[in-house]
């Protein structure tokens, strides 16, 4: 029986993905968590063998968790299960210990693969991520993201703020108090060598990691 823990802050989205995972003959949830800090415990008392990892979680991020746990056990495998597949979010997955990397829109069937080849020793990236990363490799292909530069939290931060979200709006999200969120703001500009947030959302525009139609025209 592959044991399995389940990591998301959100709760709707932790129960269908438990009875997704309910009907997988040899695959069985021994817990859940709904943040980084949670997850960490619970591996150290549960001892899955296989973590389904969310990236974006408040107090302690997917990224960071993914690299504190494997430092801390080097048996248990981790799965990024997440709503983001565009770059930099896979290699840095990948690069901090992750095992597999998979979208939320995945089929079950490719969840259930994911689980027992992770469990197995083998890597496991979904379709989709892996045509991106492959395609990056290619003679004229994208290459490396600027905002590869960015630790973990950094990149939390900087995604919801080319979302439009507000200072307020982040620290309730990712459990982080206005000052401190204004201090990765203004890392995160300083880092990309930025002015302002306008030239981040053109930035991140160009770089796949945002849609123009997901926040309507840029002037």
């Amino acid at each position: 029986m592959i044991k399995v823990l389940l990591v998301d802050d959100h709760d709707i989205v932790r129960i269908g993905i438990r009875m997704v995972i309910e009907k997988m003959p040899g695959i069985k949830i021994v817990g859940e968590s709904n943040d980084g800090y949670q997850a960490i415990e619970q591996v150290q008392s549960l001892k899955p063998d296989v973590v389904l990892m969310d990236v974006n979680m408040p107090r302690m991020s997917g990224l960071e968790a993914t690299r504190k746990i494997t430092e801390m056990d080097k048996y248990v495998r981790i799965i990024i299960l997440t709503i983001h597949a565009e770059n930099p979010y896979p290699k840095q997955m990948l690069d901090a210990g992750a095992n597999g990397y998979l979208t939320k829109g995945c089929a079950a069937l490719e969840l259930e693969e994911a689980i027992k080849k992770v469990y197995g020793g083998q890597k496991y990236v979904g379709a989709d991520i892996a045509q991106q990363m492959a395609l990056s490799m290619l003679p004229g292909g994208k290459k490396d993201s600027p905002f590869d530069i960015l630790t973990g939290r950094e990149l939390e931060v900087m995604m919801l703020l080319v979302r439009g979200k507000k200072a307020k709006e982040i620290g309730v999200i990712l459990g982080l108090n206005d000052k401190t969120v204004a201090t990765y703001k203004y890392r995160i500009l300083e880092k990309l060598e930025l002015q302002n947030e306008v030239k981040l959302t053109h930035m991140a525009i160009r770089h796949g990691i945002l849609e123009a139609d997901e926040i309507g025209v840029l002037n």
